[in-house]
């Protein structure tokens, strides 16, 4: 078990969350999934940042709402990624359309990274993701119109997010002592 700096209190949630990568990073070699070694590596650089990047998150405030919306827009930014190395959102992973969903998770990170905390901002910044991720996905519509569909939907988890810390700046989540 892991403790929360200086609190004292347990958080189980630690073990899951590390264990739960490790069981996830072992599923393709159970399942004989055609993984080579360097599959491995990228998911589990890909599992350590997506961990390491909510672990940071869940640190920096003891809003729930602020912490949720942290997590969604983490998680995410990760299936993103995933889906985008797998099989692409649009058409196969070498169509270049999927190139835009990379500008989707820059201005998700700059406007993280500018909001310095701020949940009104953060709020803002998923906003702007949630925008360009439509963008993208219209756009793709034409190439592939089930990966456009498929990849507006994420549209929706960036609303979340945005969602989230709209409610964290607005405080309607009790906080955690």
């Amino acid at each position: 078990m892991s403790k929360t700096a200086g609190t004292g209190h347990h958080i189980p949630w630690r073990l899951i969350g590390w264990g739960g990568a490790a069981v996830l990073l072992m599923v393709p070699k159970i399942a004989n999934f055609p993984w080579t070694l360097s599959d491995y590596i990228v998911m589990g650089v890909m599992f350590a940042i997506t961990g390491g990047t909510i672990e940071l998150a869940v640190r920096s405030s003891t809003d729930w709402a602020h912490r949720l919306g942290s997590l969604v827009a983490i998680l995410t930014g990760f299936l993103t990624v995933w889906v985008n190395l797998a099989a692409g959102m649009i058409g196969s992973e070498d169509n270049p359309y999927n190139l835009w969903f990379g500008g989707v998770l820059a201005i998700a990170i700059a406007g993280s990274v500018l909001a310095r905390g701020s949940p009104s901002a953060l709020a803002a910044a998923m906003a702007l993701a949630a925008a360009a991720q439509a963008g993208a996905s219209i756009f793709g519509l034409a190439a592939d119109m089930r990966g456009g569909i498929f990849s507006l939907a994420f549209t929706g988890l960036w609303l979340l997010s945005a969602g989230f810390f709209r409610m964290a700046s607005r405080q309607k989540f009790v906080s955690l002592p």
